[in-house]
C-alpha cells in the first residue's frame, strides 16, 4: 500500500489497539490463593505501567502500555466478580471446588489434580479449572467411586482414591 493512503495518525497509533481479553461468562470462583495471584498480577502490572508511562516517545513502550492497560481491565473485572471459596470449609466427603483429588486410571497410573478457578488453572501444576471436562467429571463424587473423563483422545475411567482440601 502506498504511503499516500495512510494517515499520519494511523502510524502513530499502530500497535496500540489491542483486542480485549475475553471475560468468562461462568461464575468467577477463586481459591484464596487464586485471589492472591490475581492481586499480585495486578500490582506487578500497575508498577510496570507507572514505569512505561514516562516513555511517551517510545513506540515500543506505548505498545506494551496498551497491552498492560488491557490486562489491567481484565484483572479489575475478575477481581470485582471474584467469589472466594475457602477449600478448608468444603465437605470432606465429596469432590468440590478447591479439592485435591487423587485418582487412579484403569492402568494403575495415579495422579493428583486440584480443582481451581479459571484464572488459577495450570495443567503443568495439575491445577484444573472447575469448568473443565475433568473437573466436571469429578465434582460431586466420593472416594471409591469411578468416573468417566470424556476426552477427545477417548474416554478414561478414573477411580477417586482420596480427597483432601487445603494448600
Amino acid at each position: 500500500m502506498s504511503r499516500g493512503f495512510v494517515k499520519e495518525d494511523d502510524l502513530e497509533h499502530a500497535g496500540t489497539d489491542v483486542p480485549e481479553r475475553p471475560v468468562s461468562q461462568h461464575p468467577n470462583y477463586v481459591t484464596p490463593h487464586g485471589l492472591y495471584l490475581l492481586q499480585q498480577d495486578m500490582q506487578a502490572l500497575e508498577k510496570e505501567r507507572a514505569t512505561l508511562s514516562a516513555r511517551k516517545d517510545d513506540p515500543t513502550a506505548q505498545q506494551r502500555l496498551s497491552m498492560i492497560n488491557r490486562d489491567l481491565r481484565y484483572l479489575e473485572a475478575r477481581l470485582e466478580t471474584a467469589i472466594i471459596v475457602d477449600p478448608t470449609q468444603q465437605s470432606r466427603e465429596q469432590v468440590l471446588f478447591g479439592a485435591h483429588v487423587h485418582v487412579e486410571d484403569d492402568e494403575g497410573q495415579r495422579q493428583v489434580f486440584q480443582i481451581v478457578g479459571e484464572d488459577e488453572a495450570d495443567i503443568a501444576q495439575n491445577k484444573v479449572s472447575w469448568i473443565s471436562p475433568l473437573a466436571r467429571a469429578l465434582i460431586g463424587h466420593k472416594r471409591g467411586e469411578v468416573v468417566t473423563w470424556q476426552r477427545p483422545a477417548g474416554n478414561l475411567e478414573l477411580e477417586i482414591m482420596d480427597i483432601h482440601y487445603g494448600e
